[in-house]
């Protein structure tokens, strides 16, 4: 399974339980090739079914599945991986729950943490925010040259995240990103299926 392209990221306000499918069906058909599940609210009963959906729909596509934080759901819905970050779940249970399944740690601005992580097992790791962000205004920022170092000392891939769009997008692959991570320069705009097409032509 390789992290490389277009990754989409749900948000709840952005892709609500009712268009969920929708969205990401347009977003994978526009060139997603990952699709990460992220809803913080959790309390909705909708979310484990929202999961199993999205797996089937993955699946059908040919895109992968990563769910956000919880390795529990991730397994019993037979996710492709597992994201966490710094308030999650710590790397060594999560591997111990997902078996040979995908890993990814957001490692923020900081490559010792993404050092820690490639020496921990996970399979990629993220840094961002590299532009400002609507979905997360407060988010740690990260500059090109983070992508640069890391391209030069780390063997896994690197996912960069943060305000990303495709006008955008192309300076971090050519600062040695492998997958772009996007939330609203996806399914923040009208053509959700357009805005993936024109992101996932820049890694052509």
């Amino acid at each position: 399974m390789i992290i490389r392209g277009l990754y989409v990221i749900t948000d709840p306000e952005l892709t609500p339980d009712a268009g969920l499918l929708e969205s990401v069906g347009a977003a994978v058909r526009g060139g997603a090739g990952i699709v990460q599940y992220r809803d913080k609210r959790r309390a909705d009963t909708g979310y484990v079914q929202h999961a199993r959906q999205l797996r089937e729909l993955t699946r059908r596509l040919g895109a992968l599945l990563i769910i956000n934080d919880d390795v529990e759901l991730a397994r019993s819905v037979d996710a492709d991986g597992v994201h966490v970050g710094r308030d999650d779940v710590d790397l060594a249970t999560a591997r111990r729950v997902m078996g040979n399944r995908l890993i990814g740690v957001s490692c923020y601005n900081d490559i010792r943490l993404a050092h820690a992580a490639e020496l921990g097992g996970a399979d990629y790791v993220a840094f961002g925010s590299f532009f400002p962000s609507a979905v997360k205004p407060g988010a740690v920022h990260a500059k090109a040259n983070l992508l640069r170092q890391a391209r030069g000392v780390l063997s896994l891939p690197i996912v960069a995240i943060g305000g990303i769009n495709a006008d955008n997008g192309g300076s971090l692959l050519a600062a040695g990103a492998d997958a772009l991570a996007v939330i609203s320069g996806v399914f923040g705009q009208a053509d959700i299926g357009g805005a993936a097409r024109r992101l996932s032509a820049l890694f052509d």
